[in-house]
């Protein structure tokens, strides 16, 4: 099947790949040298000196109408026309010329919510990750396929001007929302294509009246839809994935008047330190198809998934379909439950609370998690993390758009929703302990199966959350972490050090004319 990429301005093509199958793209992969083969079939590749994105080189065209919507600030960053112009004429002439691997793909199981995206690449590995972490088109869709989008990546090539520019670097993310394109300079990594249309998507549905959402989300076998919000290392992947319910998707997803479904066809799962045990089914779904980010392997081909030597950031993207237990529609009805995961790295909060609506504005708008502290000499204590909506990097509406929306569809299909800790209890990281996966599960169990409001809840002080008083097998000191404090004192004031680090976040969504403002149902310290 040949496809017509003249409208583009890149001129002088030689051979064009277009829509390539696995064994095709692992094919051209080796041939050209991009990538080695792993002894359990996957494809590994090195992704160069950029092993993660590169967020402070995003930028979006200044023009009307979009930024009058667009949120402007260090994450949405404006550019000019005219700079725009002359960086996608660059990206143009780079891949003029060449071979080239054109990926039609749709970002959205909901037909009436989707958008067609076409992404043209330099580099089959790159066709290889989109294919796998997109929804791929029936060969009679590519017949009728239009693209709404177009993702140019010119990896290779890199703004050498950038400081007459008046950018931050020789790397480039750039989008023109008008005219729905994109062009990618200077960064190899995969997740730029992957998070660019996300923020996309995050620009275009919310303005349509839709929730789009950085979140995982399962469904069982009643039909009950459940959604998981949660930051990196929170369990938002493993939690979701859960042998008695189908994965819906482990990341982004929508909500529209159909329910939720998901934006993509496959998963983009860290990999480091990855254990067959504790995570079987990402260990079982790293085989041939699968793309393989910046492991280490020996001769052999054996991955050492402990090793983080080239990065931390180690990943591997594969189809949906390598997860066994997946929703072979994505989507499902609307949500009867929301969880809001955080690791709690002080050891406040309980390790599962009910939230009224306005706590869940609230939460959802904090979007908290704490890092544990790390190797830095002289960090000695948790550094808490707020990202709006648990995903402020790919939003390009201001925050409370996201919020309302959230608020609009809780009342409207009446979802619960809880706030779960998988952090520390009985003390902060260092003094007390990680909760326990079988503690964190009968939490999650307890909120699926409705056994939760089996059982009188207490409000607790300070962050006035609402906690069931008993909880199956569960301690009671585990679900007041106050009670499994051995220093009550101490308890206190790092209760009240949290609760300052949210009142302080929480500032930057109250103003005198605001009309969002939830900050009564955060915490609020005693006087």
């Amino acid at each position: 099947m040949k496809v017509d990429i003249s409208n583009t301005g890149i001129t002088d093509t030689k051979e064009i790949y277009y829509n390539l199958d696995f064994e095709s793209l692992i094919e051209h992969e080796l041939k050209n040298g991009e990538c080695k083969l792993a002894n359990n079939g996957a494809t590994m590749v090195d992704t160069g000196i950029f092993t993660g994105r590169s967020p402070a080189d995003k930028y979006f065209v200044n023009k009307e109408p979009s930024n009058r919507y667009i949120s402007w600030g260090n994450i949405n960053q404006p550019v000019e026309k005219e700079v725009f112009e002359e960086l996608l004429e660059l990206g143009k002439q780079q891949l003029s010329g060449k071979d080239l691997y054109v990926t039609d793909v749709y970002c959205g199981s909901s037909e009436s919510s989707r958008r067609s995206i076409r992404f043209i690449t330099e580099l089959a590995w790159q066709s290889h990750f989109v294919t796998n972490m997109f929804i791929r088109p029936s060969m009679e869709q590519l017949q009728e396929f239009k693209p709404q989008f177009t993702v140019l990546n010119a990896c290779k090539t890199v703004n050498e001007k950038w400081k007459e520019h008046g950018l931050n670097s020789e790397v480039f993310v750039l989008f023109d929302v008008e005219e729905n394109i994109a062009v990618i300079g200077g960064s190899y990594y995969g997740g730029e294509m992957k998070k660019g249309i996300f923020s996309m998507m995050n620009y275009w549905l919310p303005l349509e009246g839709k929730l789009s959402m950085h979140c995982s989300a399962n469904i069982g076998y009643d039909g009950d839809t459940c959604l998981f919000f949660g930051l990196s290392g929170t369990g938002k992947t493993t939690l979701s994935t859960d042998p008695h319910r189908r994965l819906i998707g482990d990341d982004e997803h929508g909500w529209d008047d159909h329910g939720i479904f998901n934006f993509e066809g496959g998963c983009y799962a860290k990999v480091i330190n990855l254990d067959k045990e504790s995570e079987p089914e990402i260990y079982s779904a790293i085989r041939m198809g699968a793309l393989l980010e910046n492991v280490v392997a020996d001769e052999n081909g054996e991955v050492d998934y402990s090793d983080g030597s080239k990065t931390e950031n180690t990943r591997v993207s594969y189809p949906i379909f390598h997860i066994e237990n997946h929703e072979e529609t994505l989507h499902g009805a609307h949500p009867k439950n929301i969880i809001f995961l955080t690791a709690d790295a002080f050891g406040v909060l309980p390790p599962v609370s009910r939230l009224t609506k306005e706590q869940a504005m609230y939460y959802f708008l904090s979007g908290y998690t704490a890092k544990v502290a790390g190797t830095e000499r002289g960090i000695t204590e948790p550094v808490a993390a707020f990202s709006a909506c648990f995903g402020e990097a790919f939003l390009p509406l201001h925050p409370t758009v996201y919020a309302k929306l959230l608020g609009e569809k809780i009342d409207k299909y009446g979802v619960n929703v809880y706030l779960v800790n998988t952090g520390w209890t009985g003390g902060p990281y260092g003094v007390g302990k990680r909760m326990s996966i079988k503690d964190t599960r009968e939490c999650i169990n307890s909120i699926l199966d409705g056994s939760i409001n089996d059982s009188e809840f207490r409000t607790t002080n300070t962050f006035k959350l609402h906690v069931p008083n008993t909880l199956g097998n569960i301690d009671k000191k585990t679900l007041f972490p106050r009670e499994a404090w051995a220093d009550d004192e101490a308890f206190v004031k790092t209760r009240d050090k949290l609760a300052q680090m949210f009142i302080d976040n929480f500032k930057r969504y109250q103003s005198e004319d605001s009309e969002f403002d939830y900050s009564k149902a955060g915490p609020e310290i005693d006087s």
